[in-house]
């Protein structure tokens, strides 16, 4: 695998240093498509951001989306003309943009974008995720055409869950590569 070929999307407040998304980045040499404002997201201003790194890309791309990351993806692929480009994608922990609290927060990230993925998706989610029910988590993965695979109990699937370089992460989105 070539490791420019995978693009991370990180979600709201980016991923630190201990995240497994930056320990994949600096492992593995994959690319994080940057946001203006980590703080205050934009969607139109991140799904642009991806748009261009997708252009600016060369070869089939996987993408790498974790939380809001997730939600940028789906309604990137709702829109975009370059999705042939995406060959897959692991969508984790992805964050519940619809609940109250959050939409109030992330008002132009309402309602999330359902439509089935144009491409082989596999969606790794929490039992005990506090951005997002396991139950939300099943709707997104049958409304995206994703393959829902169990954690297991570790939260939000990030930095917080002590995952490290999350080998079992890493391990799925090889074996969702292999299979294309």
């Amino acid at each position: 695998m070539n490791p420019v070929n995978v693009l991370l999307l990180p979600g709201w407040h980016n991923s630190g240093p201990a995240h497994w998304q930056s320990r994949w980045e600096h492992t593995h040499g994959y690319m994080r498509v940057l946001q203006h404002d980590w703080e205050r997201p934009l969607r139109g201003d991140w799904l642009m951001q991806l748009e261009e790194a997708v252009l600016n890309s060369t070869g089939d791309l996987t993408l790498v989306a974790h939380s809001l990351g997730c939600i940028q993806l789906a309604a990137w692929a709702a829109h975009s003309a370059y999705t042939q480009r995406i060959k897959t994608a692991l969508l984790v922990a992805p964050a519940d943009v619809e609940r109250e609290a959050v939409r109030a927060l992330l008002p132009s990230w309402s309602p999330i974008a359902r439509q089935t993925l144009p491409f082989k998706s596999v969606l790794v989610a929490s039992g005990n995720d506090p951005s997002c029910t396991w139950e939300q988590a099943q709707g997104l993965a049958r409304d995206w055409g994703s393959e829902l695979v169990n954690g297991g109990n570790i939260g939000h699937i990030n930095a917080e869950a002590d995952l490290g370089d999350w080998l079992q992460g890493h391990a799925l989105l090889l074996r969702l590569q292999e299979l294309n």
